[in-house]
Order: C-alpha cells, then sequence, then structure tokens
C-alpha cells in the first residue's frame, strides 16, 4: 500500500504529462479484503479503460476575439472556432440567417408563370397588382393605384377581361377591303386621333437616309461639308530680300542643311535649350521638314497644324485651321511643298505648306490613324492611309479616286513604314501583327504574329534601312530585319520605359549609335544601339512624351512633343 500511495501521490504531481496520465489510468487499486495478500497482489490492470469518442471531449481553448497576441500555436480548430457568447436578441429573424448572397439570405421560392405574368399585364393595364404576401386575415393586399383596388368588385385582372381600358375606346382607322390596294389597312389601322410623336427632324432624316443609302449601295452617301479652311502667316515677311520662301532652308547657321551624310559622331543632349509653345491642347506628331530639316510641322488634338522654325529666331511661321477633330497624323511629300493630315473628322487633307491652302480633301467615312507619301520620285502623286475599319486605302491625289485597297488586317492600322527602296511596305495594327506589302498588290507577302507579340502603335525605319524598331505594348521597343526576312531580332530588346497605351514614337540618331524614345511620364529616353544599355533619361514634359526626334544634320540636338502642349529643344 505505501508504494501505491508513493506512486500516486508522484502521479499527481506530474499529471501534466501524457504518459503517466495513462499509465495511471491503467493502475487501479483493488479493496483490501484479506490481509494475506501482499502488496503485489494489491495491483492490477484494467484491459478496456473508459475512453471518450473523438470529438466530445471538450478540449479547446476558446479565444477571445480581441485578443492581438498569443504564446502558445493553437490549431485551425480553435483559432477560426465561431465566437462564443450570447445570441444577440436585439437581431432580427433574417438578420440571424445565414448569409448566402451578398445582400443577405434568399429563401427559394416558386410563383406560378402563369400568376405572375398575369399579375404583370394587370399593373401595366389597371396600374394595380395584387400582392403576393398574405396578410393575417387571410386577405390579398392591393399594390400600387389605390383608387381602383377600393372597391373589391373592380378588382379584375386582365384575363378576365370584365373592364374596358381608357384608351381602348378610342376609335380605329378601318380598311378591311383586300382589294382596295392603295388604302388597304387591315389590322395596321392607326388610332383617329393618333399622334405620331417619334417622327425625325430633318437633319435626323438626312442622317437616316444617309445610313439606308450607304448600306443599300444605291447612291452616294450625303457628304458633310467640311470646315472652311485657313491659314494665317505669323512672320512679317513670307519672302527674304531675294525673293526666296521661308521653306528655302538657311545657309547661315553653321551647318550644311543640304548634306546628304550624316554627322560622323553623334553625342547625348545635355541641356534645354528651347521650347516652343502655341498649341492649346496635347500634341500629337511632329515631322521634319525633308531633307533639310529647317523647319518642322506639329500636329495638335486642338484641331490645329503650324509650322515652326528650327533655327535663327525659332517662330512659328504660319498656322493651318482645317479639322473639326482633332489632327491624328501629318506627312510631307519630298520635296516639303506639300503635306497631308489626317484628323478625327475622317476627312485627309492635302495642303500648301507655303500658301496655306487646301487642294485637295479625300475620305472613306472612316478615322484615317496613319498616312504616307510614297516616297518613290515617280510616284508622289500616291498616298497611302490605315483607317479605323482595317483597310489600308491608296488615293491619287491628281484625280482623287481610291485606286488600291489593302484589306487584310483584322484591327485597326497603327504605321505605314516603307522598305525595301519603297518596293514593299510595313504595317503593323491592333490585331498583334506586322505585315509586308508589295506595292499595288492587295495581298500581304509576309504575316508575322506571335502569341508573345503585343500591338506596334509606333515604328521607326534605320537610316540605314536595314532595321525596323517597333514601340511594343509591353513597354519594350523590339527591332525586326527590314532586310528580306522580316524576322525579329531577339537579342535587341530595348525596356525600362513605360509606355503600354500610347503610341510615343521612337528614332535613331543619324550614325546609329542611339536610340531615342518618349514614355508615358514625360521622360525620354535614350538606349545605346549596339548593346541595348540605356545611356541617359530625364523628365522631358510633364504629361505623356509622344515623340522624340533626332535632328538628322546636328550631332547632339533632339526634339520633343508632350501631351502639355509643349515642344522641346534639347542639345
Amino acid at each position: 500500500m505505501l508504494a501505491l500511495q508513493q506512486y500516486a501521490s508522484s502521479s499527481d504531481e506530474e499529471d501534466v504529462h501524457s504518459d503517466k496520465d495513462t499509465e495511471a489510468e491503467h493502475l487501479k487499486p483493488i479493496p483490501e479484503t484479506n490481509s494475506q495478500y501482499s502488496v503485489k497482489n494489491q495491483l492490477a490492470i484494467c484491459a478496456a479503460p473508459v475512453v471518450l469518442p473523438t470529438g466530445l471531449e471538450d478540449d479547446k481553448l476558446h479565444i477571445h476575439p480581441d485578443t492581438t497576441e498569443l504564446i502558445y500555436n493553437p490549431k485551425f480548430d480553435e483559432l477560426f472556432a465561431p465566437a462564443v457568447g450570447p445570441v444577440n436578441p436585439f437581431k432580427t429573424g433574417q438578420q440571424q440567417m445565414e448569409r448566402n448572397v451578398l445582400a443577405g439570405h434568399v429563401e427559394p421560392a416558386h410563383v406560378s408563370e402563369f400568376q405572375f405574368e398575369n399579375q404583370r399585364r394587370t399593373f401595366a393595364s389597371y396600374g394595380y397588382a395584387l400582392d403576393p404576401s398574405i396578410t393575417m386575415d387571410g386577405q390579398m393586399k392591393i399594390v400600387g393605384s389605390t383608387d381602383e383596388g377600393k372597391d373589391p368588385e373592380s378588382v379584375k385582372t386582365v384575363f378576365e377581361a370584365s373592364k374596358v381600358r381608357p384608351l381602348d375606346k378610342r376609335k380605329r382607322k378601318k380598311n378591311s377591303d383586300p382589294s382596295d390596294v392603295d388604302g388597304f389597312l387591315g389590322p395596321w389601322g392607326g388610332y383617329v386621333d393618333e399622334q405620331k410623336v417619334a417622327k425625325p427632324t430633318e437633319e435626323e432624316q438626312a442622317e437616316l437616309d444617309e445610313l439606308v443609302s450607304k448600306k443599300s449601295k444605291r447612291g452616294k452617301p450625303v457628304e458633310d461639308k467640311p470646315v472652311e479652311e485657313k491659314s494665317v502667316l505669323h512672320i512679317k515677311d513670307p519672302v527674304d530680300y531675294q525673293g526666296r520662301s521661308f521653306l528655302h532652308a538657311p545657309q547661315d547657321v553653321g551647318v550644311n542643311l543640304k548634306s546628304d551624310s550624316p554627322p560622323e559622331k553623334c553625342f547625348l543632349p545635355k541641356s534645354h535649350i528651347h521650347t516652343w509653345t502655341g498649341h492649346s491642347k496635347g500634341i500629337a506628331a511632329i515631322r521634319w521638314f525633308p531633307r533639310t530639316a529647317h523647319l518642322f510641322l506639329s500636329a495638335s488634338m486642338d484641331c490645329r497644324i503650324k509650322l515652326w522654325e528650327v533655327y535663327n529666331e525659332r517662330r512659328c511661321i504660319r498656322t493651318y485651321y482645317g479639322h473639326r477633330q482633332a489632327v491624328r497624323d501629318i506627312a510631307f511629300n519630298n520635296s516639303g511643298k506639300h503635306f497631308l493630315s489626317a484628323g478625327y473628322d475622317r476627312y485627309i487633307k492635302l495642303w500648301d505648306t507655303e500658301t496655306g491652302q487646301v487642294l485637295s480633301r479625300f475620305t472613306s467615312r472612316k478615322i484615317p490613324y496613319c498616312i504616307k507619301f510614297n516616297p518613290d520620285r515617280n510616284k508622289q502623286h500616291l498616298f497611302v492611309a490605315g483607317t479605323s475599319d482595317k483597310k489600308i486605302i491608296c488615293w491619287d491625289t491628281r484625280s482623287g479616286d481610291i485606286v488600291q485597297e489593302y484589306d487584310r488586317h483584322l484591327g485597326a492600322v497603327n504605321t505605314i513604314t516603307f522598305v525595301d527602296e519603297n518596293r514593299r511596305f510595313v504595317t503593323t495594327s491592333d490585331d498583334k501583327s506586322l505585315r509586308v506589302w508589295e506595292w499595288d498588290i492587295p495581298v500581304d507577302m509576309k504575316y508575322i504574329a506571335d502569341p508573345t507579340m503585343h500591338s506596334m502603335p509606333a515604328v521607326t525605319l534605320a537610316p540605314n534601312g536595314k532595321w525596323l524598331a517597333c514601340q511594343s505594348m509591353d513597354n519594350k521597343i523590339i527591332i525586326f530585319s527590314a532586310m528580306n526576312r522580316y524576322k525579329m531580332n531577339r537579342k535587341k530588346i530595348f525596356a525600362g520605359h513605360m509606355v503600354a497605351g500610347y503610341a510615343c514614337s521612337l528614332d535613331f540618331s543619324p550614325d546609329m549609335s542611339y536610340l531615342v524614345s518618349g514614355d508615358a511620364d514625360g521622360k525620354c529616353y535614350i538606349w545605346d544601339w549596339k548593346t541595348t544599355k540605356l545611356f541617359k533619361k530625364w523628365k522631358a514634359h510633364d504629361n505623356v512624351c509622344i515623340s522624340a526626334l533626332w535632328h538628322p544634320h546636328e550631332p547632339s540636338k533632339l526634339i520633343t512633343a508632350g501631351w502639355d502642349g509643349l515642344i522641346k529643344y534639347w542639345d
């Protein structure tokens, strides 16, 4: 007994250990019945101890909802156990229900389709309907027009046909004689006092007639009258003392602007030297004057086009007004005497650069996204435009007619770039593909599309004519060969800027040592062409830097345009 008591006391003291608890449970003392039994015979082993079924023992430690720190690792069931406490007596029955939808609890219910339609039509005809919820006395309530529902006898549904609606009393025009071909009405005869308030106005009728004629192709659509074009000359003398206009390149600026060879070595620009202001909204595109680049043209979202000086006083020479909506793209011909402008008003206009007159207007009733003259000297009367209806349309400026259509893209056409000595041109589109076309053959000779490719809304040809730099919507500039195979150069990928969603144009330095691009944050980026390493970036504009052009005759001069309406010159 002494050994048993000592064992029991030691078991009580070390109750925290599970192994000794189990052993104490199995060793039970036998009541003392015979004194001659020894202590050894007082112990017996219970072969079937009392064990609670799993899950019945309440050994969970309930955690207070406001507890912020625990000193042990709780189990999942303890950590996510429901809050324990009394039931909120102020909750309604609906609030106490378990939520099965975002707004609460929804109980399944069944309504007869006939009864639902019956009450819906009754409400539409008479202004009242029976409330489906039953009151305490078992009678149905009326919702809607209470005056109609006061009299129980007058509460009839449309299927009981006991009431005549007020509008049913109107007299109809009747003529059911089928022999009267012109005056036969049948069931389509209207009411005698009926007024047709949905009659379109004259302007709306003209628009409808235009749509109908366009769909039926029975006549030419009525064209909107274009806005009155005009231009304003901002300089005092349009010609110099020798009678030369501002299109003539200056010879006293220290640079041979008529040279065909690029600078031997280009350098990174370091400072901001000038800002051209004059546009009231963001700028969409800028273009150098062909060959000399002593002037440049800017197209803006304020519907205006401006011609600026690059040297001397750097004045605004002329402003061209001619579009109702924002100007999307501009393009010079080879001589620079004429240029094209494409606007969101669906018009393409041919301007005389010197006089500011509009020589021709072209429209396909679709928005032109990009325009390019054919650079071939013998085809300066032809230009192509990529439109919003997936087509590339070629116009003849002499006759004003469409002479060719290239219709293979599956999305709006964004860029057109002539390659291979102007025998071919490359187009990109919103369909995330690149297509190569032979001039005047309306079937693409090369189709490049890859699941990893994105839309490329800006493409620039390298000065040596061997590479195409494409601004991709995944914030990269990818390079394609502009020679026979038009294969992507996967070793040259320029990254680091953010242009997703914007058609930020890019440009090469004249010696092809650098590649420059704007981005959506208003920064200007310059990469090394050989190593694709980012050389320099700086904040150029307060809004999107939509365009960056390197001067073709200057080793370190750069021009940028942004959506803040400013054009900046860097050296």
